[in-house]
């Protein structure tokens, strides 16, 4: 039986793998933080109370665990509060992952047997890019504190990888779905979309609105995170769809699919929740995913814009 440890359990893409590591019948350990209670888990899973900032902690889990697969899906997930909090982003979403790097390394070498490593690395770590689409040669060099937290643990990989531990790194696009927490612009919008649908009336805050992101469905993304970590040859991988859109445009297929015509009247522009520092264009270019994984996207983006709305719906009127 595979033994998997997930940080980040209780995230979208950590209940979404948890799921399905559970469904192929692994043993699967889950990290979540002292007073965090994730609702929705599969009751197979089995909750470990830590944080990604405790190294000694970590170190610990995984001796105690003693995992085949580790995935790290944890840290800070906002760009906009990494610049509030940058030291905690660096100790926990840089230093973290290169704890779990090294602890997985010293079960390999006291067991003797293979352990593989799983970073859910991100375009951030791009920042502004030097090419269009990005692709595993682009020039590494963050503009965000979370970037740069990603873009250390990153690099790490490939020093753990020559120190002869297994870890991939999937070079994760935007990806979404209903699970997204509010705190997210996507659900945000889908969330408003929706809450105007229903009252005619409304609006809707926002920073750049010309900003453009790769986007994708997180289901698929958590495929591609399973696929590489299993990947005879563990590597660097761009996941991505390979397609650019505009905030605006994702807020126009948003308030489409609620039934609201003319977005415009509802949205407005608020400088607060503009970056310090905004990448124009974030787009991915997927091919080795495609061709050495087997990977690609199922669902269109018009429709993981509207199962987001029609959730949302939904939850108005429960």
């Amino acid at each position: 039986m595979t033994v998997a440890l997930v940080t980040g359990v209780a995230g979208q893409d950590g209940s979404y793998l948890a799921e399905r590591l559970v469904a192929e019948g692994a043993e699967v350990h889950g990290l979540v933080r002292e007073g965090e209670h994730p609702e929705g888990l599969p009751r197979e899973v089995g909750l470990c109370v830590g944080d990604l900032g405790d190294a000694e902690g970590l170190a610990d889990l995984v001796r105690r665990t003693r995992p085949d697969e580790i995935y790290n899906l944890g840290g800070i997930s906002s760009v906009a509060y990494s610049w509030q909090h940058p030291v905690e982003t660096g100790a926990v979403s840089g230093l973290g992952a290169v704890a779990l790097y090294d602890a997985a390394w010293r079960l390999q070498e006291d067991s003797g047997r293979t352990v593989r490593v799983l970073q859910a690395s991100s375009a951030e770590i791009f920042g502004t890019p030097d090419r269009t689409p990005q692709d595993e040669g682009t020039t590494v060099r963050p503009s965000s504190p979370y970037g740069a937290a990603k873009a250390y643990a990153h690099q790490m990989a490939a020093v753990y990888r020559a120190r002869g531990l297994g870890v991939s790194a999937c070079v994760l696009y935007n990806h979404e779905s209903p699970r997204r927490p509010e705190t997210f612009v996507t659900r945000k919008i889908t969330a408003a979309a929706a809450r105007i649908a229903r009252e005619g009336s409304g609006t809707l805050a926002l920073g750049n609105l010309d900003a453009r992101r790769d986007w994708g469905w997180a289901p698929d993304y958590v495929d591609a995170m399973v696929r590489a970590v299993r990947h005879p040859v563990a590597d660097d991988f761009v996941v991505a769809s390979g397609a650019t859109r505009s905030v605006a445009d994702f807020v126009a297929a948003a308030f489409a699919a609620a039934g609201v015509d003319d977005w415009s009247r509802h949205v407005t522009v608020d400088p607060r929740f503009v970056r310090p520092a905004d990448p124009a264009e974030q787009v991915g270019d997927p091919r080795r995913a495609r061709e050495e994984l087997g990977w690609g996207g199922t669902i269109a983006f018009d429709e993981i814009v509207g199962r987001m709305v029609r959730h949302d719906l939904a939850l108005l009127t429960v």
